[in-house]
């Protein structure tokens, strides 16, 4: 399965997914894309098998992948503070990957009707999804 992780700002949520995922799932190869390379270095140290930044990256990826899993700003233009381009909020948006989109409540989008989580509990039932789609 390919799986693809889309991060940007510091890649805080993106380091953290995809420690869990090598931990849970180690010989599982996963793509770490940044919208900036800050953030695709920081999945990077976290274990993920190849990187990407940038507006390119995230489209092929999202043609690409059978899972997507990231903040739920990945679909939304000019989200995670103008670093996701309509472009690529398109382009996650119209995959025809999986997607596990982690609602953050930030940058003036909220999503109604999601508990105030942490960022663990919500990676812990991302981790969850995933188990069910291997």
């Amino acid at each position: 399965m390919n799986i693809t992780v889309i991060d940007g700002q510091g890649g805080k949520m993106g380091k953290a997914i995809v420690e869990q995922l090598k931990k849970q799932f180690p010989h599982q190869e996963i793509l770490a894309v940044g919208t900036n390379s800050i953030a695709t270095s920081a999945m990077l140290k976290a274990g993920a098998d190849f990187g990407a930044t940038g507006e390119n990256p995230v489209i092929v990826a999202a043609r690409d992948a059978d899972l997507i899993i990231g903040p739920i700003g990945i679909v939304i233009a000019d989200s995670l503070h103008g670093e996701v381009t309509p472009a690529m909020a398109a382009a996650v948006g119209q995959s025809r990957a999986r997607q596990l989109l982690i609602p953050v409540n930030r940058c003036n989008h909220q999503i109604v009707g999601c508990g105030n989580l942490s960022l663990n509990e919500l990676i812990s039932s991302v981790i969850e999804e995933v188990r069910k789609c291997l």
